[in-house]
Formats: structure tokens, sequence, C-alpha cells
């Protein structure tokens, strides 16, 4: 029988993961109803509910990522709460299209439950992103178009 993976052990596996680029093995990381939130998602979902969504993300963003992702300066925080943790880095970012490099800076809160993540909250620099790509005029167009929520 297998030991179950830590909060700290999962997160540490899902950073080699992203940054190693196997995006299809990471869903597995995940509890069949986890949530995963993308606070800072400036257009789309920022709301992904159960495992299946999660994976779906994943195999999208594997199959369309334009960039080279290197971990670095990755703090991981204990909680009072046994199940959560707080994982602050950042990434070296590459854009393989435009040439361009940037640092961008993240914060995960996970909450890891017999070794899933059952919620997510993701603070990721999007922005910072849709720059280095080259990508701020669409995005502002969509944003324009967006009809603001009633």
């Amino acid at each position: 029988m297998s030991e179950t993976l830590s909060p700290r052990e999962v997160f540490t596996e899902l950073l080699e993961g992203i940054t190693e680029g196997r995006f299809s093995e990471l869903a597995a990381l995940y509890a069949e109803d986890t949530v995963v939130e993308t606070v800072f998602q400036p257009v789309g979902p920022r709301r992904f509910e159960g495992r299946a969504v999660v994976e779906k993300r994943f195999a999208e963003i594997g199959e369309h990522l334009p960039v080279d992702l290197q971990a670095e300066n990755v703090v991981v925080r204990e909680t009072d709460d046994p199940e959560v943790i707080v994982a602050e880095f950042d990434y070296r970012v590459h854009h393989r299209a435009t040439g361009r490099r940037v640092v961008v800076s993240n914060v995960l809160i996970l909450r890891v439950r017999d070794g899933l993540i059952v919620q997510s909250r993701d603070y990721h620099d999007h922005l910072a992103l849709v720059v280095v790509g080259g990508g701020l005029r669409g995005l502002v167009e969509t944003l324009e178009g967006e009809q603001p929520s009633a």
C-alpha cells in the first residue's frame, strides 16, 4: 500500500508536472469533486469543478501552451489547517513565438485531502502572460466587447 502524499508533496508534483510539460498526468493529483478557481483570469471561466473538467483544461493548456516555464523562488507555507498550504513562486517565462521573457509571480492556496487536491485558489499574473505573448490589444478588445454582469 502506498503512502498518501502530503499537501507539500502534492504541490511539488503539480509544479514539476507543469514545468516539465506533463499536463496529461496532472488531473490525477485532483479529487473527483475538486474545485479550482483562477481568481485573476481576465476572460473565460474562473471556476472549474470536477476532475474531468480539470483534466480537459490541462489538455487544452498542454496542447496550446506557447511558453516555457521555469519555477524559481518557491516557498511553501504550512498553515494551522493540516490540509492547507500556501505556495508562493515565480515562473521565469519564455514565449516561444515572440521570444519575449518575463518573470510572473504566483500564489496557490491548496487544500489536499487523502493526497488529492480538493480545492485550489490560483493567483497568477495572467496580464504579464498576455503581454509577453503580444496579446494585450486582443485582450482589451475582448474585455471591451463583454457585457457587464447583472
